[in-house]
C-alpha cells in the first residue's frame, strides 16, 4: 500500500485514483480533502484489492501514518483492532456510507461482524485527529470512513479463492448487472471465511453477504443496501503469560508461582509456548450475526443545491459461551444445594453472555456549490437511536440448585438516543488561499435499567451536550506546494461501562466527558514523481478516562478521567519514482504521549490497605513514540508487481506508569505482496496474489495487559498477544 494517498494524483496513487463518481457525493460532507487543513489518507478500491486476501480491515490500512494493528488470534482474521496515533477503538469514529457504525454503548468497533467487508468498499479514508467527524461518536484519535457506493457500469462476475497458513481458507462470488437501460443496477457479493488462527483453539467461521440496487439518473439517484455478518470465533481474549510470548523462563516462573500452578500444569503451558491459549472447554466461543439496511439517496436541487436523506437500521444478536470451574451459586442469585448433611456451594457451569441489539435513524446532508464556485458548504446532521437488551443465561450446571434451563441471572436494558446537527463551509478567499469553519451540536442520552452481570442495580439516566467547532485553512504556494493549518475541538461522552462502574461503586464519582483540542499543521509538497507531506499536531485532552488499576465494588477494573493530558507529534510521508519500475514510499510518526499527573491504585486482597501511587509527566500507554512503515514496489512489467512492505513500532507501555517492567518491546516486520494479472480469452481477468506476512519470522507480540495487586506482597503479572511468524496467504481471482 502506497506510503499515504491524498486528494490529489501523486507518485505513491498515479494508478488507484478515478474520478469522483456520483455515489460519493453522499459521503463528501463528512470527508476531508486539500482544503480542510486537516491530516487524512484515502485508499482506493484498486490499492485494497492487492493485499486483501481474507484479512480484516485493520490490517489492509497498517501501512498509513500512525496506524498499529493487533490481532487475538495471531494472523489477522478474527477479533482484530486497530489503533490510530496510539489511540484505541473507541475513540475512533467509523462510518459506512456516512452511518455510524461503532458500537453505541461501548463505543468500540467490532471488525469480525464485517467478514470480508472489504470486498465490498470502494475507498477507506482515514482522518487523524478530530477530523470531520459528523455522525456517530466522538473522534479522539482519527476516523475511518468507509465508502461502499461504486458504481459499475459494467456487468461482471467475480470469484476469488485464498488459502493460507493455519488451513485458512477464504471464497467469495461477486457479480454486477451493471447499468441497465441507463439505470438500473444490482451488486452482489457472498463471502466466507475459515481459519484455525496462530493462536491454539483461535479459530474463525465468518460469513457475509452483501446486496445493493441501485436507480441513477444524470443528477439523482436511490440506493438500497443490505449486507450482513455472522462470525463464530473461539475465544483467546485471555493472551499469553510474557514469560511464555518471550521465552523467558525465570518470567513464566514467576507467574507459575503468583497464580499457584501445579508443576504438571506448569509444565505443559511452558511446553505449548507462544500460542497456548487459555481456554479449553470446546465450545468457548463468540457467537453473533449482524445485519445492516440502509436506504441512501442523493437529489440535485436547482442549480447549487444538493440533497443526501439515509435512513438506515442494524439487527444484531448473539452470546460469547463460557465455562466456569466453582462457580459460587451466590453469584448467580442461586440457592445453596444440601445433599444430607453437606452444603455445596459452588458448581461448575455454562454460561452465555447475550446481546440483543437494535439501531435505527437518519442522517442527511444539504450541500451548496455557489455560481463562482468560491463558497461551498454543507448542512446536515442525523438522529441515531440504540436499544440494547443485555441479559445471562446458564445453560448447564453440575449442580442446578434453584435454576431453571436457561435460567436468566441478570437481566437490563440499554437505549441510547444521538442527536446532532452541523454547519461547514469552504470559502476561497483568493485564487490560493480558501478558510474552512465547521460547527456542531450534539445531544446524546443514555439510559440503563435492571441488574448486570455481577447483580448490581444499574439504574441510571444520563444527558450530554456538545459543541464541537473547527477552523481550517489552506495556503497554495503554487502548482505543486501547499500548507495547511486548523483548530478543532472534541467532545465525547463516557461509554456505558464507565457509567455503570460509577452507578454501582459507593463512593464513586460520576465520570465527565473528554475534551479534545486539536492543532494541525502541515505542508505537501506533490510532483508526478515525488511527494512529501509534512505535519505536526498537538492534541490537548481534558478528562481523558484511563485506566489506574482501581477497580469497582465486584472487582471489575475502571476508568477514571484524569484532567490533563496531550499528545504532540510529527507526521512525515514521503514517496519517490526512481525510474518507470521502482516506487520507494515511507511515513514516520515521532511523538510525546503524556498524562501531566497520574495517580495509580493497586488495590489489596489481603489485610493491607489499597497502595497508592502519583506520577508526573508519565507515558500514555500503548502510544509509541515512533511508528514507521513503507513500501519498496518493484514493476518489472505491467502485469506483475512485487512489493516489500516494513513496519516499525515503538516500545508500548501496558499501563500509564512508565515502568519499563510493563512494557510491549518495540518490533519490525516485513511483508511481501506480489500481484500479476494475465490475460486470458475466456475471462476478462485472471489475477494471483501471494502476501508471505512476517517475511523474516521475527517473534513479536502487538497488544497486551497488565494488573497488580498486593496479596502478601505486590504481584504484577503480564499478559501478551504474540503475532504469527512466517505465514502466508494465496489468492486467485477470475473475473468474467
Amino acid at each position: 500500500m502506497a506510503a499515504f494517498l491524498c486528494s490529489k494524483p501523486s507518485a505513491a496513487q498515479v494508478d488507484t485514483l478515478s474520478s469522483i463518481d456520483l455515489s460519493e457525493v453522499v459521503v463528501n460532507a463528512t470527508r476531508a480533502n486539500e482544503k480542510t487543513g486537516m491530516a487524512f489518507s484515502t485508499v482506493r478500491k484498486k490499492e485494497l484489492e492487492k493485499q486483501n486476501l481474507g484479512q480484516d480491515i485493520p490490517f489492509l490500512l497498517n501501512q498509513l501514518p500512525s496506524v498499529v494493528i493487533t490481532s487475538d488470534a495471531g494472523a489477522g482474521i478474527g477479533y482484530t483492532g486497530i489503533r490510530i496515533r496510539g489511540t484505541d477503538a473507541t475513540r475512533i469514529n467509523v462510518t459506512l456510507n456516512g452511518i455510524p457504525y461503532n458500537d453505541s454503548e461501548s463505543q468500540g468497533v467490532f471488525w469480525v461482524n464485517m467478514p470480508d467487508f472489504a470486498s465490498s468498499v470502494s475507498s477507506i479514508q482515514v482522518q487523524r485527529g478530530v477530523g470531520t467527524s459528523t455522525n456517530g461518536a466522538g473522534a479522539f484519535g482519527g476516523t475511518v470512513n468507509v465508502n461502499t457506493l461504486q458504481l459499475n457500469r459494467e456487468a461482471f462476475s467475480e470469484i476469488n479463492t485464498s488459502i493460507g497458513s493455519f488451513n485458512t481458507k477464504k471464497i467469495n462470488a461477486l457479480s454486477s448487472t451493471g447499468l441497465i437501460k441507463d439505470h438500473f443496477v444490482m451488486d452482489a457479493r457472498f463471502s466466507k471465511i475459515v481459519s484455525d488462527g496462530y493462536v491454539d483453539r483461535a479459530s474463525s467461521d465468518l460469513n457475509s453477504f452483501y446486496l445493493s440496487g441501485g436507480f441513477y439518473d444524470k443528477q439523482n439517484f436511490v440506493r438500497l443496501n443490505v449486507f450482513g455478518g455472522k462470525e463464530k470465533t473461539y475465544q483467546s481474549w485471555y493472551g499469553v503469560p510474557e514469560g511464555l510470548a518471550l521465552g523467558d523462563r525465570d518470567k513464566f516462573d514467576a507467574f507459575v508461582a503468583n497464580n499457584w500452578l501445579d508443576e504438571q500444569t506448569a509444565n505443559e503451558i511452558w511446553n505449548t509456548g507462544r500460542t497456548y491459549n487459555f481456554y479449553s472447554y470446546d465450545n468457548e466461543v463468540d457467537n453473533y450475526q449482524q445485519d445492516h439496511v440502509q436506504l441512501i439517496s442523493s437529489f440535485k436541487i436547482g442549480a447549487n443545491w444538493r440533497f443526501n436523506p439515509t435512513l438506515h437500521y442494524t439487527y444484531g444478536r448473539g452470546y460469547y459461551e463460557q465455562y466456569r470451574d466453582g462457580a459460587a451459586f451466590a453469584d448467580y442469585g442461586l440457592e445453596n444445594v444440601t445433599i444430607g448433611e453437606t452444603t455445596i456451594e459452588e458448581t461448575d457451569l455454562i454460561r452465555r453472555k447475550w446481546l440483543d441489539n437494535h439501531f435505527y435513524g437518519a442522517v442527511w446532508s444539504l450541500d451548496y456549490e455557489g455560481k463562482s464556485s468560491k463558497l461551498t458548504g454543507s448542512f446536515g446532521g442525523g438522529w441515531n437511536q440504540y436499544d440494547g437488551d443485555h441479559f445471562g443465561e446458564i445453560i448447564w450446571a453440575q449442580y442446578a440448585s434453584n435454576s431453571e434451563i436457561r435460567e436468566r441471572w441478570y437481566e437490563n436494558t440499554g437505549v441510547k438516543k444521538d442527536f446532532n446537527i452541523y454547519g461547514k463551509g469552504y470559502y476561497q478567499m483568493t485564487a490560493n488561499w480558501n478558510v474552512f469553519a465547521d460547527l456542531q451540536f450534539r445531544a446524546v442520552g443514555l439510559e440503563i435499567d435492571g441488574i448486570a452481570d455481577a447483580l448490581q442495580s444499574v439504574n441510571t439516566s444520563n444527558s450530554f451536550n456538545f459543541v464541537n467547532p473547527k477552523l481550517g485553512t489552506n495556503l497554495v504556494f503554487d502548482q505543486y506546494s501547499s500548507a495547511y493549518a486548523s483548530f478543532a475541538v472534541g467532545n465525547k461522552e463516557p461509554s456505558r461501562q464507565d457509567i455503570v462502574d460509577a452507578t454501582s461503586t459507593v463512593g464513586a464519582q460520576a465520570p465527565r466527558p473528554e475534551t479534545l483540542h486539536d492543532l494541525e499543521l502541515g505542508y505537501r509538497f506533490l510532483k508526478p514523481n515525488t511527494q512529501l507531506e509534512l505535519n505536526g499536531y498537538l492534541m490537548n485532552y481534558k478528562d481523558q478516562l484511563v485506566l489506574t488499576g482501581a477497580i469497582n465494588n465486584v472487582g471489575e477494573a475502571v476508568r477514571v478521567n484524569v484532567p490533563e493530558s496531550f499528545r504532540a507529534g510529527i507526521e512525515l510521508q514521503a514517496a519517490q519514482k526512481l525510474g518507470e519500475k521502482i516506487l520507494l514510499s515511507a511515513n514516520m510518526t515521532l511523538s510525546q504521549n503524556k498524562i501531566k499527573s497520574f495517580t495509580e491504585v493497586v488495590p489489596s486482597y489481603d489485610d493491607s490497605p489499597n497502595e497508592v501511587n502519583t506520577f508526573e509527566n508519565t507515558n500514555i500507554a500503548f502510544s509509541p513514540n515512533i511508528i514507521a512503515g513503507g513500501m519498496l514496489r518493484f514493476t518489472p512489467v505491467k502485469e506483475l508487481e512485487i512489493a516489500l512492505l516494513p513496519k516499525y513500532v515503538g516500545k508500548q507501555y501496558l499501563d500509564n506508569t512508565s515502568n519499563e517492567d510493563r512494557v510491549i518491546a518495540a518490533y519490525f516486520v516485513n511483508d511481501l505482496r506480489i500481484n500479476a494479472n494475465l490475460k486470458s480469452a475466456w475471462a476478462k481477468n485472471i489475477g494471483l496474489s501471494l502476501l508471505v506476512n512476517n517475511l523474516f519470522n521475527t517473534k513479536y507480540s502487538s497488544n497486551g495487559y497488565t494488573y497488580s495487586y498486593l496479596y502478601g506482597g505486590k504481584i504484577t503479572d503480564n499478559f501478551l498477544y504474540p503475532q504469527a511468524g512466517t505465514n502466508f496467504l494465496a489468492a486467485v481471482k477470475l473475473r468474467f
